[in-house]
């Protein structure tokens, strides 16, 4: 099936007139009369009954008439994204992010990307470290931001965008909250809130396990939203980043001598072609002042306590 005989099939459905069908077309008739047989041929029935000037479709032709339309309008649509994304005029994106990464600290470089591409269309894209390595070796997403990942190959590129401090993180109705330390005894027999996606998780463990202290029990959470629920109503310590917008029921828990870390990354793919988009996101985020994010995303949870 050819498009131009699906486009000559819906004139002529439309007109229910070859002749004018095939004017608004701008085909001899005779042509557009033999394409739309040849459609006839390969459905394998009628399209149209021909009655002199009683031409009309068929029921068999009335029913395939939606299909073909859809058919017809998908092709146009394509054809019309085509030339879009030639002409720049549309800038797709797919952004994949760590789940211990919030999506705040890179408003500002989204927002001054859209201003550049007024077409921008954002997809964005979570996972565990694993899964970020394979968002990127398929070809699912352009750009991934995300702690160490699980796997590496040669085609992989990086650049380090910033470290920050990992702390415990209570709900202000816990025990530890107000406290200007806690000593590591002091989690013997705590709850732990754990994220499985939390890159702080492994060091923290062995914190607690050098020193011989045990928790009564750990939560493991995958979502960021449960994880903050159960902090909020007090049901045991988890670890944020310096960088997370805490709500105001939260509160930092400074812990002696621990000191946590994480370092955040991009990730691209070695060769693969790359829209102006991604080249200009990618450039925004290697200038970006993350001493000052950092800070600003601090500031912001002063000013809501």
């Amino acid at each position: 099936m050819e498009m131009h005989q699906v486009r000559y099939f819906l004139a002529a459905a439309r007109l229910l007139n070859f002749t004018r069908a095939a004017e608004e077309c701008n085909v001899a008739q005779p042509s557009l009369t033999r394409a739309i047989k040849q459609l006839e041929e390969e459905f394998g029935d009628d399209l149209f009954r021909r009655e002199r000037n009683l031409t009309h479709l068929t029921e068999f032709g009335r029913r395939m008439t939606p299909f073909l339309q859809q058919c017809h309008d998908s092709a146009a649509a394509a054809k019309n994204l085509a030339s879009s994304l030639k002409k720049g005029a549309v800038a797709p994106m797919t952004l994949a992010l760590s789940h211990s990464l919030g999506l705040s600290l890179f408003v500002s470089h989204l927002t001054e990307l859209s201003r550049a591409f007024d077409g921008l269309e954002l997809r964005l894209l979570r996972g565990a470290r694993d899964e970020i390595a394979g968002f990127l070796r398929q070809g699912e997403a352009d750009i991934a931001l995300a702690g160490p990942l699980a796997e590496s190959w040669d085609r992989l590129e990086s650049w380090p965008l910033f470290s920050e401090r990992v702390q415990v993180v209570v709900g202000k109705t816990h025990r530890f909250a107000g406290r200007n330390a806690v000593e590591p005894e002091d989690f013997a027999g705590e709850r732990l809130i754990v994220r499985s996606c939390c890159e702080a998780t492994r060091d923290f463990a062995a914190f607690l396990k050098n020193r011989q202290i045990g928790p009564k029990v750990s939560h493991e959470i995958v979502s960021e939203h449960d994880h903050l629920v159960l902090l909020e109503a007090g049901l045991g310590v988890g670890l944020m980043p310096e960088s997370a917008v805490l709500s105001n029921c939260l509160t930092f828990a400074p812990v002696e001598g621990l000191e946590l870390g994480r370092a955040i990354v991009m990730y691209a793919v070695a060769g693969r072609k790359r829209s102006g988009a991604v080249g200009a996101f990618m450039n925004l985020l290697r200038a970006g002042d993350w001493p000052a994010e950092i800070r600003k995303g601090a500031s912001s949870r002063v000013e809501a306590a």
